[in-house]
C-alpha cells in the first residue's frame, strides 16, 4: 500500500506533495526537520492523503498528477477551505 500526501506550511505559502508507504513515520521525518527539502517550511499540516492499492507505479502516477498544475491548484482549495 502507498500513500500520496499533502503536507501544508502553517508559516508559509507552501505546499508539498510526497509518496511513502509507512505515512505516520515520513510526517514525523517531516515534522522533525529531516527531510531537507521540507526543513525550512516547518511545522506542516496534512491536508490531504490518498491510499493507492497496487504497484508503485501508479501510485508514482497519482504522485505527479498532484505535483502539477492543476493538482496543486485543487489542493489549495482544500488549504484554504
Amino acid at each position: 500500500m502507498f500513500y500520496i500526501y499533502a503536507l501544508s506550511s502553517i508559516k508559509r505559502n507552501y505546499i508539498y506533495v510526497g509518496m511513502t508507504e509507512n505515512l505516520d513515520d515520513r510526517i514525523a521525518r517531516h515534522q522533525l526537520g529531516r527531510e531537507k527539502t521540507t526543513r525550512a517550511y516547518r511545522p506542516f499540516k496534512l491536508i490531504f492523503t490518498e491510499e493507492i492499492a497496487g504497484e508503485r507505479s501508479i501510485a508514482r502516477k497519482r504522485e505527479k498528477y498532484w505535483k502539477s498544475g492543476i493538482g496543486k491548484e485543487q489542493l489549495r482549495k482544500i488549504r484554504d477551505n
